[in-house]
């Protein structure tokens, strides 16, 4: 496979989007923002997919395929799509996993893809097909590049109302339940989710719901994925700051569990003091080391012996709206093994389940009134050199036809405060409820 690689005349990604929305359509269309590397840097934007993949249902319904089998049979080539938490249910088929409107895999290779770095403002074309290649050229050159959505757009309202799934004393009830669990010597730790949901009156594209997003929750794992396919009216919005799993061409593998969040302040002084207060709480601290052992665990399954590492133990990330402690857990895959391998030895993944793992998943059944679908699953990014990476679907909009759903979750371990998980349940919403009002 011979790469082709071209520079282009700078446009803002944006317009280019939007150029390219106008003669192919949404469907099939992939923008991922920061590619993990420095935040607001590189975006990969790609449309008019020429191969893609859609797996539907659990184990046993009619037509269904298992995903990680349609993983391993991919081609070489540039891959993007998301697998649902409710892929689990081809991992572990014991747990009542629940059916979700949306596909559990979405997978697209598009050829070729525009590659740009807003800090250099340099735009690169990359693709295999030279028939291909030239014809994208040649629609970015001729193609009226519009500011589409405009600033005006993406602050007009949505005209929706948002409807929580669970109030507030639910929530807080089953965060009691979680710590009878973990004082019964059930669980150690869970991750409770909620949902938000509301049905769109007007017409808009994602690409302008996207917009809305990043312009208020920049986070380095964003992306927007609109489906197409057997997937069509389907889209995962993200501002993700958590990567999943990376996997180099040399098979090293990295995971970044995020545990442990406090909101931002406008005022400097109260933001420091929220900053020390999380690094210092021994509750997210534990937190955070419980989940980095659950996943030194699961890459176990696939590394090399001696090969898993944690290089940062619990270190504070700060964001637009949120700061976090990260940890970052590392490892060398073993001969014969890929990264489909390990994705599939860890899912779904640790931080947004709990510990024990199956047996968190098993109390979140029980807990939570509906199913996740692609929330809490992952972005997927294969590149051409065959380098993976993905990243938690969490700070993510959900878009199915008119429906749009929002989730957000808590770690719950012994001595959370429901009171205090409810609070923190709202402000991890709200920004994305704001951007979308």
């Amino acid at each position: 496979m011979t790469l082709l690689r071209r520079r282009l005349p700078w446009i803002n990604p944006t317009r280019a989007a939007a150029a390219l929305a106008r003669h192919h359509g949404e469907q099939g269309l992939v923008w991922l923002d920061g590619d993990g590397g420095p935040l607001g840097q590189r975006i990969t934007l790609a449309v008019d997919p020429v191969e893609q993949h859609c797996c539907r249902g659990l184990p046993g319904d009619s037509g269904a395929r298992n995903p990680f089998t349609t993983l391993r049979e991919l081609t070489a080539g540039h891959w993007t799509g998301w697998l649902s938490y409710d892929a689990a249910a081809w991992t572990e088929p014991g747990n009542p996993w629940r059916r979700d409107p949306m596909a559990s895999l979405w997978i697209a290779r598009h050829d070729p893809v525009l590659r740009f770095d807003l800090q250099a403002r340099e735009l690169h074309l990359e693709g295999i097909d030279p028939s291909r290649h030239a014809a994208m050229a040649q629609l970015l050159e001729t193609q009226p590049i519009e500011a589409i959505p405009s600033e005006a757009s993406t602050k007009q309202p949505l005209g929706c109302t948002w409807q929580r799934q669970s109030d507030r004393e639910a929530f807080m009830a089953g965060v009691m339940r979680i710590r009878e669990l973990i004082a019964s010597g059930d669980l150690f730790q869970a991750n409770l989710t909620s949902c938000a949901s509301a049905e769109l009156q007007d017409p808009i594209s994602n690409l302008n719901l996207y917009e809305r997003l990043r312009q208020r929750c920049p986070a380095p794992f964003s992306g927007v994925l609109i489906g197409g396919g057997a997937a069509a009216g389907e889209a995962v919005l993200s501002t993700s700051p958590e990567r999943f799993l990376q996997v180099n061409p040399e098979g090293a593998v990295q995971t970044r569990p995020i545990k442990g969040t406090r909101p931002r302040h406008a005022d400097p002084l109260i933001d420091d003091a929220l900053a020390a207060e999380l690094v210092c709480s021994a509750k997210d601290r534990a937190e955070n080391v419980m989940i980095v052992d659950l996943l030194r665990n699961d890459l176990g399954r696939v590394c090399k012996p001696g090969s898993v590492q944690v290089p940062d133990l619990v270190r504070l990330e700060s964001y637009a709206r949120v700061h976090h402690l990260t940890s970052v857990v590392t490892g060398q895959l073993r001969a014969g093994t890929t990264w489909v391998d390990l994705l599939e030895a860890s899912w779904p993944g640790g931080s947004i389940t709990g510990a024990p793992k199956l047996r968190a998943c098993q109390r979140l059944q029980e807990l939570e009134p509906l199913g996740r679908g692609p929330y809490c699953g992952s972005i997927l990014h294969i590149d051409w050199d065959g380098g993976f990476d993905s990243n938690i679907l969490i700070r993510s909009l959900l878009r199915k036809d008119h429906q749009l759903r929002l989730h957000a979750g808590c770690g719950i371990v012994a001595d959370s405060d429901p009171a205090e998980e409810a609070e923190e349940l709202n402000w991890k919403l709200l920004p994305l409820l704001e951007a979308l009002a």
